[in-house]
Parts: C-alpha cells; sequence; structure tokens
C-alpha cells in the first residue's frame, strides 16, 4: 500500500525533471558553412615543363693502342684532367726508330741510284747526236731511270709508314677532358687488339639528354615556332639534391626519328659545366655536372604569359575531370568543370570554364555541397613558395602531380 503510495508521488516528478533535459539537448539550427574565397584573375607567369634526362659528355675516346709493344710509361694521373696533345702513354720507342732509320738509308741509297740514272741518260742522248750513239741505250737508260724512280718514291712511302708507326708510340690526348683509371699498367705488351687502355671524356659543356611523349612534342613546337623556336626556351637543371643548377642551357638537337617502342622523341641541351669557385680542374666534385648523371630538365619560356589563375588548392578532380566551386549572386556553390593548362604547385591555370573576376572557393571545400548556401569570405594568403619549388612545374593533366579531391 505505502509502496504503491510512493510510486504515483515520484514518477510524476521523474517525468517532469527529465523533460526538459531532453529538450535542452537540441542543437540549434547553424547556418551557412563558412567558406574562403578568391577572385579568378590574370597573371603573368614562366611556362615550364618538365622531364627527367641524362647528362652526357660531349666529346668521348676510348684509349687504344695502334702498334704493338711494351708499355714503357703512364704519363697521367687517375681520374685528372688533360689537355689535348698531352703525353699519356709512352710505347717501347728503339724497334721504331731503327726502322725510322733503315727505311731512311734505303732511301738515301736509291736516291743516289735515280741520280747517277738521270746522269746517265744525259750522256746518252748526247752521244746520240754522234755516230757512237744508239738510241736503244738511251731508251734502257730512260727506262732504268723511270724504274729508281719509282723505287724511290716506295722507299719514301715506306719511311713515312715507319715515321707514323714511330708516333704511334707516343699516345697522346685527342681532346680536352677528365681520363679514367688506367687498364693496363707498364711492362705489359699492348697492341690494337688489347681493347681501351683508359678513356677520355670531356667536361665542359656538357649535353643532356631527354625523351619526350611525340603528343608533348608537337604541343612544345606549336607553343614555341611562332616566337623563336630553340631561341625562345631555357634549360634548366634541378640536380638530384633538389637544388636547381646554376647555368642555363639551349636546345641544340631534336631527333628527326619517333621510338617506336615507347612512342617518344630524343631532345638534347647543351649546358655549360665550368670548374666551381675555389677549386682546381681535375680535383674530386671540382665540376658540378658528371656524364651519366640523371637530373631534371626544366624547358622554361623565356618570355611570361598572361594566364587565368586561381590557387591549386580550390581544383578538385574526379572521374569527370577538373572542376572547382563558384559562389553565385545567391551565395550558392556551383560545381564548374574547368580545363587546366600550364600549372604550378601553387597556382593552377583555367583555359577553359572561369572567367575572369568570379569568386572561388578555395578554403573549406570539404564543407561545400553542389547549389548549398555558403558563407563568403576572404581567402588567407597562400604560403611563400621558393623559387626553385616554383620552377619545377608540371602540366595540370599530369597523373603525377597531387590533387584535392572532395
Amino acid at each position: 500500500m505505502h509502496f504503491k503510495l510512493f510510486m504515483k508521488v515520484v514518477l510524476p516528478l521523474l517525468i517532469v525533471t527529465v523533460l526538459p533535459f531532453s529538450a535542452g539537448a537540441q542543437p540549434a539550427p547553424s547556418g551557412p558553412p563558412a567558406v574562403g574565397v578568391v577572385r579568378a584573375e590574370r597573371q603573368q607567369i614562366t611556362q615550364t615543363d618538365e622531364f627527367i634526362g641524362r647528362i652526357q659528355a660531349v666529346g668521348r675516346v676510348a684509349l687504344v693502342a695502334r702498334v704493338s709493344a711494351f708499355l714503357e710509361k703512364r704519363a697521367f694521373v687517375e681520374g685528372a684532367e688533360v689537355k689535348q696533345g698531352d703525353l699519356l702513354y709512352l710505347l717501347e720507342q728503339p724497334p721504331f726508330q731503327a726502322q725510322v732509320d733503315a727505311d731512311k738509308a734505303n732511301v738515301a741509297q736509291l736516291e743516289a741510284q735515280h741520280t747517277y740514272a738521270q746522269q746517265q741518260i744525259a750522256r746518252s742522248q748526247y752521244l746520240l747526236k754522234t755516230p757512237a750513239g744508239q738510241q736503244q741505250t738511251v731508251d734502257q737508260d730512260l727506262a732504268n731511270e723511270r724504274s729508281l724512280a719509282a723505287q724511290v718514291a716506295a722507299a719514301q712511302a715506306q719511311l713515312q709508314i715507319a715515321e707514323i708507326n714511330l708516333g704511334y708510340t707516343e699516345i697522346r690526348a685527342p681532346i680536352d677532358g677528365k681520363i679514367s683509371q688506367t687498364a693496363v699498367t707498364e711492362g705489359n705488351v699492348v697492341s690494337p687488339t688489347s681493347g681501351t687502355l683508359a678513356n677520355l671524356v670531356s667536361q665542359d659543356p656538357m649535353y643532356v639528354i631527354f625523351p619526350i611523349s611525340l603528343r608533348t612534342g608537337l604541343d612544345l613546337r606549336e607553343r614555341y615556332a611562332k616566337i623563336g623556336g630553340y631561341r625562345a626556351v631555357v634549360i634548366k637543371l634541378r640536380l638530384p639534391t633538389g637544388e636547381i643548377y646554376g647555368q642555363d642551357g639551349k636546345l641544340d638537337y631534336v631527333s628527326p626519328t619517333v621510338a617506336e617502342n615507347t612512342d617518344t622523341v630524343t631532345l638534347r641541351g647543351v649546358v655549360p659545366n665550368p670548374v666551381l669557385p675555389g677549386l682546381k680542374a681535375g680535383e674530386p666534385g671540382s665540376r658540378e655536372l658528371t656524364d651519366g648523371e640523371f637530373v631534371t630538365v626544366l624547358l622554361e619560356g623565356v618570355q611570361p604569359i598572361t594566364v587565368l589563375a586561381i590557387p591549386r588548392a580550390a581544383v578538385l578532380s574526379d572521374q569527370q575531370g577538373d572542376y572547382v566551386y563558384v559562389v553565385d549572386a545567391q551565395n550558392r556553390a556551383q560545381r564548374r568543370p574547368i580545363q587546366l593548362g600550364q600549372s604550378t604547385p601553387s597556382t593552377a591555370v583555367v583555359t577553359n570554364g572561369l572567367t575572369e573576376g568570379e569568386l572561388v572557393i578555395s578554403e573549406g571545400l570539404q564543407r561545400v555541397r553542389p547549389d548549398q548556401p555558403v558563407s563568403p569570405g576572404p581567402a588567407s594568403p597562400p604560403p611563400a613558395i621558393s623559387p626553385d619549388v616554383a620552377r619545377g612545374s608540371a602540366s595540370g593533366t599530369s597523373s603525377d602531380e597531387p590533387k584535392a579531391t572532395q
């Protein structure tokens, strides 16, 4: 009896207490999401295309022996830079010098005989005017003189060959460059079949070789053909360390054929490779570029162009392509498909889909829904980007470049 009376009194109190608490837990309706917007404006940018390339020496020589002889002396320091004409290897010379001396003596002997034959012809022709002279004698003397003249010429040619072979005992640098380690040491017999004794590669300037797709090559030709072609493009290199190389290069060659297996065209540029300040030529690391080194090639237009640009953070992407959200006159977010052109990591160049002056949402994109109200405000300024990073731009449609996704 008392329990029933207690429940009748307590239950109404609990209901009265719980109802106000539940009503207060519901949040009040929120307003449109706040977003940061920027105005699509025209800016000046430098067009840049990025490729992977390899450094290659302009001159490359494999040093080999031209004659068979003992190697008497190596006259260079391995890894050093040498000048054209410097003595690199000295082969055994006495046998070749002896051959030259013998051939000189043979030439002198034949020349003496030839001189006597010429004098004999003169006497025979004089006697021909007298009863003692005979035409047959003149003819024989003339034939003997011509035979000796031919022998002299052959002996002189043999002497020239001997002198050439003697010269081959001195192996000299045919170009300026850096020399590799030697493959043969003193005391060994070398010959034309011994293979390469050492390699010599030039150092300044250097080639940079890089392949590009045929489609990209056609785009570059269309872009620069009317403004100077090769002269409208500067080559910059990004080193493996990420730094931009301090010397600019220029294009000098485009392959006349397309690689069938990759559908690419090979381009070549010439880049200076001077000795670094404070170092001497031939010291380790005295030059920045090394034959065979991989680098990133930046093809950069000489003159900047004016484009319609927005922050890169404003660009979204899905299976249908690139798009942005613009704010209309009613402060509603409208999805707008766009086409991108040459872009940088911080700036997207819009070639189609936007009009100058439109407001584009660049901040708070995760809260935006198509055709829904937003509360626009000025976007915060983008962080500063170093010039080295800004140069490393890629095409706005490149699959390697990260894009924002909704």
